[in-house]
């Protein structure tokens, strides 16, 4: 295996009597030697352009790519000495599925007996087993995506490139496959790099994932960072289902403490949210009076109290946290089971904010709910450069 290094790569696509599209925009990554890395976004925010420059079959615009320790932007996809599995499978329909996992093993002069152990092992890996003597025309995509993960997975390689490498699948047999799939790369210290546009399946399988937006990428991060500490606003908002609650807030300096002023609406008061001393967090973040910010946290972190006044407070998800740092209360906007948690929208100076609860609770519609907002569960976003200022957990 190998390490990977991406630094200042640009994909750039020319089109005659149009604007260029810089579908990827200065990506600089360094990956560790076994590290397993997901590429996360939308459709059309340059993940895929830069697995494919990775693996050779897009050139690089600008910046270099290095694979342990050899710079490979010249070199043919051949040359490189990378596995894949491309979304398009890209079997070869003469070619039973055990005689398209082994191609690149019998390529390698590989002992057949030897070939036959791997080929069986990866097939039953991904429940393929029982389909090795078919040829790809007689199968499912999902089978046909199985066949094309099994043939990148089953060779010796120094980096694996998985394009969606289970997008096909049924979503029992896609929660069965990551688990699988991650103790294989992790047993065999096989360094990859996989698209997605699943936060889940990058959450399950990644090391470390890379967020793309636009081309750029916006912030690469283990699962926990992304989560806990998001750059800017658009990770803020991207990761997490449900994702991050956002409101839009002022900066206000008030009697040496720190606050933030939600509201502002016509019609709505103004909700305070404190952080503590102002000189101290105004002096590490930068926090001017009267700045614009959006003030940022995830639907699991808010409590809501459900008993009567005087009540212990119980943790919405079940996360205990201590009571009195942010009391506020809304009218209910909204209270919907979904089965297995309830999601309760309250508002909050003009805007809605969701709250995610284990079980159902009965509240009478339009009923005045109390929330706590912990302080190490609030973030400070910039409202001009989007970029994040403040994580309550850091103070």
């Amino acid at each position: 295996m190998a390490s990977l290094s991406l630094q200042d790569v640009s994909k750039i696509y020319t089109r005659k009597g149009r604007a260029d599209n810089w579908a990827v925009k200065s990506v600089s990554m360094a990956i560790d030697d076994g590290e397993i890395i997901a590429l996360l976004g939308s459709s059309g925010c340059g993940k895929t352009s830069t697995l494919r420059m990775i693996a050779g079959f897009e050139s690089v615009s600008q910046g270099s790519i290095r694979i342990g320790d050899k710079t490979v932007n010249a070199l043919a996809p051949a040359e490189r000495n990378v596995a894949m599995a491309f979304e398009g499978y890209a079997l070869y329909p003469p070619l039973t599925v055990y005689d398209n996992i082994a191609f690149g093993l019998l390529r390698g002069k590989v002992a057949r007996d030897e070939v036959r152990r791997r080929v069986r092992h990866v097939a039953e890996l991904l429940e393929i087993a029982d389909i090795l003597e078919r040829y790809p025309p007689m199968l499912s995509g999902g089978q046909q995506q199985r066949v094309s993960l099994a043939r990148a997975l089953v060779r010796p390689a120094d980096l694996y490139l998985l394009d969606e490498p289970m997008s096909q699948l049924e979503p029992q047999l896609r929660s069965l496959l990551r688990g699988r799939i991650k103790d294989y790369l992790i047993a065999h210290r096989m360094t990859s790099v996989f698209v997605t546009h699943d936060q889940t399946e990058a959450v399950a399988l990644a090391d470390r994932i890379a967020v793309m937006s636009d081309g750029v990428l916006q912030q690469f991060a283990s699962p926990e960072a992304l989560k806990e500490r998001p750059a800017n606003l658009f990770v803020a908002g991207f990761i997490g289902e449900p994702a991050m609650n956002l409101l839009p807030a002022v900066v206000a300096h008030r009697a040496g403490r720190l606050e933030v002023l939600l509201g502002g609406r016509q019609g709505h008061e103004a909700l305070r949210v404190g952080f503590g001393p102002a000189a101290r967090i105004a002096a590490a973040a930068g926090l001017q009076d009267g700045q614009a910010v959006q003030l940022g946290v995830r639907p699991h972190k808010v409590r809501l109290d459900t008993q009567p006044p005087g009540g212990d407070m119980p943790a919405a998800g079940g996360n205990a946290q201590p009571a009195g740092d942010n009391i506020v209360q809304g009218p209910l906007a909204f209270n919907q089971w979904q089965g297995d948690q309830s999601h309760i929208g309250v508002e909050l100076g003009g805007h809605t904010l969701l709250v995610v609860t284990d079980g159902a609770l009965d509240l009478a519609p339009h009923s005045r709910v109390t929330l706590e907002l912990p302080l190490a569960a609030l973030h400070l976003f910039d409202s001009h450069t989007q970029q994040a200022v403040l994580h309550g957990a850091d103070l």
